[in-house]
C-alpha cells in the first residue's frame, strides 16, 4: 500500500457522498480526494425523507459527478421481497488497504455472509491510496460480479473521514511493508502516523461503538497509537490481530499429537506479535485434556513448538515465495466471528487488548495479547482461571518489556510528550520484513 499523505491538517467530518440511498450507484469526488461511492438499501422511503435524490444534489453540486454501471443503477425495493423481510439491520464494515492482497481474500468473505451472518447485509467502505483508486475501482467491478445478496453498499477512497463515516467495524489492514535497510524504530514512526490518522478519523466520523482491529504491522503498537487518537471510542474497542499466531499454534499441536485441529482449545498468544510472543501450552487443551498430559515431550514444548510458530510465516514466504495473505484474511475472520458469537462453554480466543485493568499484572497502557470469551455482542472479557509458571511468565514479561520499548519510540504519536527508541533488539516477524 503506497504511504498516506499525512501532511493535511485537521478537517471537520466532510459532507455524505449522497443523501439518497434508495440505489445502488457510484459517485466521484474530484476536487482534492477522489470517493467512488456504490450504494443500495433496503429503505427508499427514509431516504426520501432526509434529503433530495442523487440526482438532484448531483445538480446542485458542480464538483461531484455520478456515474453507475450494471446492477449499480437499478433501484430495488426490498421491503417487498419475501427473503428480505427478516434481515437485520445493515452493519457498515470500513476496511483499509482494501487494494491487498490480504483484502482481497477478505472481502469477498465479508460480503458473502460467511463472517456475519447468512441474515447480516453489509456495507463495505473500502478504503485506499492515490495510486489504488483504479484497483479500488476493479475491486468494486468484482464485488459487483460476484452477485452478492447480502452485498448493499461498497464506497470506496483515500479519504478516511469520508469512508470510515459511520463504520461500525473499522478493518485495518492498510500499512507500509518494511523496506531493505530500513530500522524497526522507522517502521514503527512511519506507521504510526498512518494509524494516528485513520485514529482521528474514526474518532470523527465512526460509529461511537466501532470495533476496531489492527491488522497492519507492528499491529500492537499501532493499536496502541491508534486507540490513544480517538479518546471518544471506548479502548475496549481495539484489537490488534493475534488470531494467525494462534491458528498456527494449534496446528503444530495437533499435528505433534496427532489429532485434527478442531481437538485443539484454549490455546493463548501472550503479547506482542513479534518473536517475543508466547505461544500457551501451559493451559491449552487437547481433546479436553491439558496438553502437557498428551504431549509429554517438555523439550518440544518450550523450544521447537514456540519457534516452530514464530517463524511459520518466514518458512512460508520461503516456500511460496509472498507473505501469508489468505490465511491472514482467514484469520481476520476468525478473529470477528469470535467476537459475534458466543464462545464455547469453557474456552477462549487470543485478541491484543488495552491492557488497562487486566487481572494479570501485565503493565498497563498497552495492547498486549491475551485469553478472551465474549458473548456474542462484540464485547469480551478477560479470562481470569488460568495458571501461571515461572517459564511461562518470564516470556510474557520479556514480550511487555518490547511492548513498553515500543511505547516510548512512539510517544509523539500517543500524546506522551517526546519519542525515545531503546528497543531491545530486532524481533520484527519475517513477514514484515
Amino acid at each position: 500500500m503506497a504511504a498516506i499523505d499525512l501532511s493535511s491538517p485537521a478537517r471537520s467530518s466532510p459532507a455524505p457522498l449522497s443523501p439518497r440511498r434508495g440505489s445502488l450507484h457510484l459517485l466521484l469526488r474530484r476536487p482534492r480526494r477522489p470517493t467512488l461511492r456504490c450504494s443500495l438499501d433496503a429503505a427508499p422511503k427514509q431516504a426520501q425523507a432526509q434529503g433530495p435524490p442523487a440526482a438532484v444534489a448531483a445538480e446542485e453540486a458542480p464538483t461531484a459527478r455520478k456515474e453507475c454501471y450494471g446492477v449499480f443503477c437499478t433501484t430495488y425495493d426490498l421491503r417487498a421481497d419475501e427473503k428480505t423481510k427478516s434481515w437485520k439491520s445493515l452493519v457498515n464494515v470500513a476496511v483499509s488497504g482494501a487494494a491487498g492482497m490480504i483484502s482481497n481474500h477478505l472481502l469477498f468473505k465479508l460480503a458473502s455472509g460467511e463472517v456475519f451472518g447468512p441474515d447480516q447485509p453489509i456495507a463495505l467502505k473500502l478504503l485506499g491510496s492515490e495510486r489504488s483508486i483504479q484497483a479500488l475501482e476493479g475491486v468494486a467491478m468484482e464485488l459487483e460480479d460476484s452477485l452478492y445478496p447480502l452485498l448493499r453498499e461498497v464506497s470506496i477512497g483515500i479519504d478516511p473521514y469520508v469512508v470510515f463515516e459511520d463504520a461500525e467495524w473499522a478493518l485495518l489492514i492498510g500499512a507500509k511493508p518494511r523496506g531493505p535497510g530500513m530500522e524497526r524504530s522507522a517502521l514503527l514512526d512511519i506507521n504510526g502516523q498512518i494509524f494516528a490518522e485513520q485514529g482521528k478519523a474514526l474518532n470523527s466520523v465512526a460509529s461511537r461503538n466501532v470495533k476496531v482491529i489492527v491488522v497492519g504491522n507492528p499491529c500492537n503498537t499501532n493499536a496502541l497509537i491508534c486507540l490513544k487518537n480517538a479518546p471518544n471510542i471506548p479502548a475496549k474497542n481495539f484489537h490488534a490481530l493475534m488470531r494467525l499466531d494462534e491458528n498456527r499454534a494449534k496446528c503444530q499441536l495437533a499435528l505433534k499429537a496427532g489429532v485434527f485441529y478442531d481437538k485443539v482449545s484454549n490455546m493463548t498468544i501472550w503479547g506482542n506479535h513479534s518473536t517475543t510472543q508466547v505461544p500457551d501450552f501451559l493451559n491449552a487443551k487437547i481433546n479436553g485434556r491439558p496438553v502437557k498430559e498428551v504431549i509429554k515431550d517438555t523439550k518440544w514444548l518450550e523450544d521447537e513448538f514456540t519457534k516452530t510458530v514464530q517463524k511459520r510465516g518466514g518458512v512460508l514466504i520461503q516456500k511460496w515465495g509472498r507473505s501469508s495473505a489468505a490465511s491472514t484474511a482467514v484469520s481476520i475472520v476468525d478473529a470477528i466471528r469470535s467476537l459475534v458469537n458466543p464462545t464455547p462453554e469453557g474456552d477462549w480466543f487470543s485478541t491484543g487488548v488495552y491492557t488497562t485493568g487486566n487481572p494479570y499484572g501485565i503493565a498497563e497502557d498497552i495492547v498486549f495479547s491475551m485469553p478472551c470469551r465474549s458473548k456474542g455482542d462484540g464485547d469480551y472479557e478477560l479470562v481470569k482461571d488460568v495458571a501461571m509458571d515461572d517459564f511461562l511468565w518470564e516470556r510474557i514479561k520479556k514480550s511487555e518489556a518490547e511492548l513498553l520499548a515500543e511505547k516510548r519510540c512512539v510517544a509523539h504519536l500517543t500524546g506522551e510528550g517526546n519519542a525515545f527508541c531503546d528497543l531491545p533488539g530486532d524481533t520484527m516477524l519475517p513477514g514484515e520484513m
